[in-house]
């Protein structure tokens, strides 16, 4: 009497799927679609097994997500970081909007108030670079906060514009710059007309950065070409 064949295709336990392959995964899906159609379902479907199996490595999507950024910034090659304080500041909000170009959807991800109590230590060093800068300057420890926000929102809205300003451009939709404009209504505007399109598309992030951090710097009153009879309060910079 013959054997019976043996059956085909997997049988058993599902295969071992491990944290860099789901991490893998999950950014070729986003970079395929974006972040937003990231799903556990999907992601499960990529990898070839069921959501069940994927949620013994990750609870959900956000902490997916947190996962990716962890990984992401803690992958980054980190700059020099100058002892200057102000150079310091400004070397690491240049590594951090290249981080954030390259991954554009994190900076939607993180475009609330908080973030940093999410990421790892490791991942945090950018923070941390812009905060002791602020600090070895002489800003109190509000002034810091006070100034890495600034240099975040800063960051995080040139990082998206210039992001979703592609995206149309890509698709064929770009925002359209009129030639028509009223003199008598908008002179300065009508004067700039369709230049607007090629001025605004110019890198001034370096600079415009620059500016800001030494505004910010100089208010908190310790150097750095700042007055000393001015301090931060509250409510803004106010005269002693």
């Amino acid at each position: 009497m013959s054997r019976a064949p043996a059956p085909h295709g997997r049988t058993g336990r599902p295969p071992l799927t491990s944290r860099a392959q789901i991490l893998v995964a999950a950014r070729g899906l986003i970079d395929q679609d974006g972040w937003e159609k990231l799903t556990i379902r999907r992601l499960a479907a990529e990898l070839g097994i069921g959501a069940t199996t994927l949620y013994h490595h990750i609870r959900n999507k956000d902490d997916l997500l947190l996962l990716l950024l962890n990984h992401h910034i803690e992958q980054i090659e980190r700059p020099p970081l100058p002892a200057d304080p102000r150079e310091r500041v400004v070397t690491a909000a240049l590594a951090m909007r290249d981080a954030l170009q390259a991954w554009p959807w994190a900076a939607e991800v993180l475009s609330a108030d908080g973030f940093v109590g999410l990421l790892d230590e490791p991942a945090m060093w950018m923070v941390e670079a812009i905060v002791s800068g602020a600090g070895d300057h002489g800003c109190t420890p509000e002034q810091s906060v006070d100034l890495f926000r600034g240099v975040w929102y800063l960051t995080v809205g040139e990082v998206l514009v210039r992001a979703r300003s592609a995206r149309r451009q890509d698709e064929g939709r770009p925002f359209a710059h009129r030639d028509d404009l009223d003199p008598a209504q908008v002179p300065h505007l009508a004067a700039i007309g369709v230049r607007w399109a090629p001025l605004a598309a110019r890198d001034v992030y370096p600079r415009t950065l620059g500016t800001l951090v030494d505004g910010l710097l100089a208010g908190a009153g310790g150097g750095g070409g700042g007055s000393a009879d001015r301090r931060w309060s509250d409510s803004g910079v106010t005269a002693d």
